[in-house]
């Protein structure tokens, strides 16, 4: 009797035993989540419109700035000096024009006997280029103008300044960045999903977020799911043939596919910062135990 209960507890064991590890195979093959998570965020560079030398950095390193707050100042006493000589441009050449337009004007009423057609004509060719002159002026004096508003550079959006290293003094290039700024309502996770995971992850389920540290989960949705990621396996060779890795048939990893999940809520006093590592998990349709879904699949194959 003894040994048939030996026996018995023994088929118990290794039966629990299988169940657990298909269940246990089951949850990491097939349930949404993912250990391999990054906190992502859009990344602002401020790079200037002018040049010159750095009269002022109002910001300092980490801090946070919102949409439309001074960030530096670019050698404005010279964007000044600029605008002020294209106001003088500007009026030489509207006296230019009064006066081309008088004589123009002038000569138009003097009669044939007085002056002649080609030189009555010549006083409105005068008078028109003259015309043109100044409102070239005008537009050079609105791009000095611009240039002098862009010597004052503010921050496009809501967000952090991050690895700040400029100081007042240093020579600032067009075009050249000088400062980066993490936009703060562009905080996002990014997970990289299992394809064999994909089934259960869909637009809008709900989603817990745990970060490395161990703080509070944070709440988030799903937002939107790739629609492509690099085919590895598709290059071409010297003859802009394919040129396939060779893959064992036996061995076949699934691929990872992007998830981006829209941060909905945090917890007071957790840090969130662009580059962290998290693990992200979909709150999936209720569990369904694989074991039990298995025996009704094969039963149903048997009638």
């Amino acid at each position: 009797m003894k040994k048939i209960a030996r026996v018995l507890l023994t088929l118990v064991v290794v039966a629990a035993s299988c169940v657990g590890g298909y269940e246990l195979w089951n949850y990491y093959l097939f349930s949404p989540w993912t250990r391999d998570a990054r906190v992502q965020a859009d990344v602002v560079t401020i790079a200037p419109d002018v040049a010159g030398f750095v009269d002022e950095v109002r910001v300092k390193d980490n801090q946070f700035v919102h949409k439309g707050d001074v960030l530096l100042v670019i050698d404005r006493a010279r964007y000044l000096r600029a605008l002020a000589m294209a106001d003088a441009t500007v009026a030489a050449r509207k006296a230019d024009m009064e006066n081309a337009e008088q004589q123009a004007a002038r000569r138009a009423k003097l009669t044939t006997i007085a002056i002649s057609d080609d030189a009555r004509e010549d006083a409105i060719f005068k008078g028109n280029s003259a015309a043109a002159t100044y409102q070239q002026a005008v537009a050079d004096r609105s791009t000095a103008q611009l240039n002098l508003d862009r010597t004052v550079l503010r921050a496009p959006v809501n967000g952090f300044v991050t690895n700040l290293t400029l100081e007042p003094g240093n020579y600032a290039s067009v075009g050249t960045r000088v400062m980066a700024l993490i936009d703060s309502d562009s905080y996002r996770v990014t997970g990289f999903f299992e394809e064999t995971k994909m089934p259960a992850v869909k637009v809008g389920e709900q989603a817990e977020i745990y970060l490395l540290d161990g703080s509070s989960a944070l709440r988030g949705h799903v937002e939107s799911i790739a629609r492509g990621i690099t085919d590895r396996d598709n290059l071409a060779g010297p003859e802009l043939l394919v040129n396939p890795n060779p893959t064992f048939e036996w061995v076949r990893l699934a691929q990872r596919i992007p998830v981006r999940i829209h941060i909905d809520e945090v917890p007071k006093g957790v840090l969130v910062s662009s580059g962290m590592t998290a693990t992200v998990v979909i709150e999936a349709p209720p569990h369904q135990w694989a074991t039990l879904a298995s025996l009704r699949r094969w039963r149903h194959a048997l009638q």
